[in-house]
């Protein structure tokens, strides 16, 4: 368990650059198990990295033995009143919410515009020497989530906001010092400034309602202001905040990433060429232009790129659950009141699953479901916590690989 309060905090938090497993996790799997505790930031927590439990962990119901639960200064961080901290009909409708924005229904119609831009900004930046490629995608979804969330404009606002953000992400996954200078001080100033600048909106739409095009602040309005809906004002401000971060950061890693693995991997580079290359092949023999929802569900290696790519990247590093009563399992005793947080990692790298689970490998699955998760592949959370935002990622993934393997050749990652 470490040391008193502390823990095993400082170890938990060492970053490191393999794709494989935690070193952390690693020696105590190899030392304790698949099951062990221990103690982060003052609280004692079970790791599960064992499948069975994980299945029972994510399993949902009046009756569950686990309920979502966050530290205390991720909620901080994040939000009190945020998505992730709801339960029941509360979860369901602030899901509800999301999807409005960025479920399927809405990404259809927001398509052509995503494909419109992405066009744009790979065009300008095959004219210059050489791109930040996480930067510049973060950029451009960045702007494009803020555009349809609240219609900026105005490209000082919207730098302005990116960098509140950028300082949000840096200190996200930190150790918790509120001291000036610290990741954690700096994540904290970049939500408030982010925090003000969207009540600042929410003052304005009151007294000067938009006359015309509604964007989604507008829609949230409408709900705050009905008188029959659930939503609070900071269920709201929470939800605006987080939005736009779940729109860019996780999206712009995995295209990031895919990115260098394909370039690693010749003949995957080359499947998925072929793939959209068909794709266009029929479009121009039909006379349509642009990519339809048709066209971009039929993608399925794109779609298996983008699930091996989730596979290795866990960006999700713990999904964490409060212990509600005493559970056994597999002969171990978990406490009520203590937490347990399942490895994603673990079970992507499982070699009784995934055959050489840290190699890059698109086809393994060919066959299998690659849109939705399982106790084995957890990369977009699992029950009923599913994240409402997999669509959008899969989506931006489509457009962008679509138009890079047909239109340009010569790219090299650095």
């Amino acid at each position: 368990m470490g040391l008193p309060i502390i823990g095993e905090t400082l170890q938990f938090f060492v970053p490191y650059t393999s794709t494989d497993i935690s070193p952390f996790i690693k020696k105590r799997i190899q030392r304790y198990g698949p099951v062990f505790r221990t103690s982060i930031v003052g609280h004692p927590i079970i790791v599960s990295t064992d499948p069975e439990l994980n299945s029972l962990v994510f399993k949902q119901g009046a009756d569950s033995w686990f309920k979502p639960w966050y530290t205390d200064s991720f909620s901080e961080i994040i939000g009190s009143e945020s998505l992730m901290f709801h339960e029941g009909f509360l979860h369901k409708y602030v899901r509800g919410l999301v999807r409005e924005g960025f479920g399927p229904d809405s990404l259809k119609s927001l398509l052509v515009d995503l494909e419109g831009r992405t066009k744009s900004h790979l065009g300008s930046w095959s004219v210059l020497p050489s791109v930040d490629l996480k930067e510049v995608v973060s950029a451009m979804l960045h702007g494009f989530a803020v555009e349809k969330l609240y219609s900026f404009s105005d490209p000082e606002m919207i730098r302005g906001h990116k960098q509140s953000y950028d300082a949000f992400l840096r200190g996200l996954i930190s150790f918790p010092l509120n001291i000036p200078g610290t990741a954690y001080w700096k994540c904290l100033q970049g939500r408030k400034w982010a925090v003000k600048t969207i009540k600042k909106l929410m003052d304005e739409r009151r007294e000067s309602p938009r006359m015309g095009e509604r964007d989604y602040l507008d829609f949230v309005m409408e709900e705050i202001d009905s008188g029959e809906s659930p939503l609070t004002e900071k269920m709201a401000t929470d939800l605006l905040f987080l939005l736009p971060f779940a729109a860019f950061e996780s999206t712009s890693s995995t295209i990031v990433s895919a990115f260098h693995y394909l370039t690693a991997h010749p003949a995957a580079l080359a499947e998925l060429t072929r793939e959209h290359e068909a794709i266009l092949k029929r479009r121009e023999e039909s006379g349509s232009v642009g990519i339809s929802w048709r066209e971009y569900k039929s993608m399925t290696f794109t779609h298996m790129v983008t699930n091996e790519t989730l596979r290795l990247t866990n960006i999700v590093p713990g999904i964490f659950r409060k212990v509600m009563k005493d559970v056994e399992v597999k002969g171990y005793l978990i406490p009520a009141g203590w937490t347990v947080m399942v490895y994603p990692t673990a079970a992507h790298l499982n070699p009784s699953v995934y055959d050489d689970p840290l190699s890059f490998n698109p086809w393994r699955w060919e066959g299998q479901k690659v849109n939705s998760g399982s106790e084995n592949f957890m990369a977009f959370g699992g029950g009923t916590r599913f994240c409402s935002g997999a669509e959008f990622v899969k989506l931006c993934m489509a457009i962008f690989f679509h138009h890079l393997v047909t239109k340009y050749r010569y790219v090299q990652f650095d």
